[in-house]
């Protein structure tokens, strides 16, 4: 009788699990680990003495490490294998900043202008820096912050502004008829061009894709707008992790809604055109 040879699995093969699919970990890609459950955005891989692993970011900007398992991970809903991502092939063409400008390769940072480039808020201060920071530095131009637009006609008095010392303004919610439009009209002049965006609160300028929702909540009168949206989002209700949370979602030029980032660049050729050396 001829022995039946046997291979080192004795799994029957309807007990075997089927390979699951093999998924890069490109950056944004969002998944649940399986283990435990955690559901977050794809923020970079990493080479460990263990092997690969993948940080993970949630929507309330919690960050946890995982190992890149073989089946560790879901993918709406299906059971996938992480991989790390291919190299990207470096771009022929000429690099460019985050605002889509011109990068100048070894730039330094021009001495700072007299001019000046103010807006309202610090987290006005710090999406201006992240997408633009790069052409500001190469212009020489420093963003400041206004604590409010009420302060406004004051800093232009001690600004005294003059053709080579060119003072530019962004204002949120900047519409007909507001304490904002009086507010900017009272101070413009030759000197001062004060521009506004039609959003409530900077936030709303960052386009809802790039932050993960369908769209920004609608907030009653008479309550605080932040607030109200990580209420409506059912995130903590600490507008300053929101706001770090948006931020990071930020990467290019591409994230904002055009209504910024004309007014933006506006200021800045203002700052820098002609006569304001």
């Amino acid at each position: 009788m001829r022995s039946r040879q046997y291979g080192p699995d004795l799994t029957p093969p309807w007990k075997r699990q089927r390979p699951a699919p093999e998924v890069p970990a490109d950056p944004d890609l969002v998944v649940e680990e399986v283990g435990t459950g955690f559901c977050g955005a794809v923020i970079r891989c990493e080479k460990t003495a263990q092997g690969p692993t993948v940080t993970l970011e949630d929507r309330f900007g919690k960050r946890r490490v995982f190992p890149m398992e073989p089946r560790g991970f879901l993918l709406e809903g299906q059971v996938v294998t992480l991989v790390r991502p291919q190299e990207r092939p470096v771009p022929s063409g000429p690099a460019r900043t985050a605002s889509g400008s011109l990068a100048v390769p070894g730039a330094r940072a021009r001495v700072a202008r007299a001019g000046r480039i103010y807006v309202e808020g610090r987290h006005d201060a710090e999406l201006v820096e992240r997408v633009w920071g790069d052409d500001l530095r190469i212009e020489g131009v420093v963003v400041e912050y206004l604590e409010g637009v009420d302060d406004l006609p004051a800093l232009v008095r001690a600004f005294s502004p003059g053709p080579g010392a060119r003072l530019g303004v962004l204002v949120d919610h900047l519409v007909p008829g507001s304490k904002e439009s009086r507010i900017a009209a009272e101070v413009t002049g030759e000197d001062v061009l004060v521009v506004g965006h039609p959003y409530i609160d900077i936030w709303e300028a960052v386009k809802p894709s790039s932050v993960g929702i369908p769209a920004w909540p609608s907030v009653p009168r008479g309550q605080d707008w932040k607030t109200g949206v990580c209420r409506a989002l059912g995130w903590p209700e600490n507008t300053g992790a929101a706001w770090q949370h948006i931020l990071s979602r930020v990467h290019s030029y591409r994230d904002l809604e055009p209504a910024l980032l004309g007014r933006v660049e506006e200021l800045i050729d203002f700052v820098t055109g002609a006569g304001a050396d």
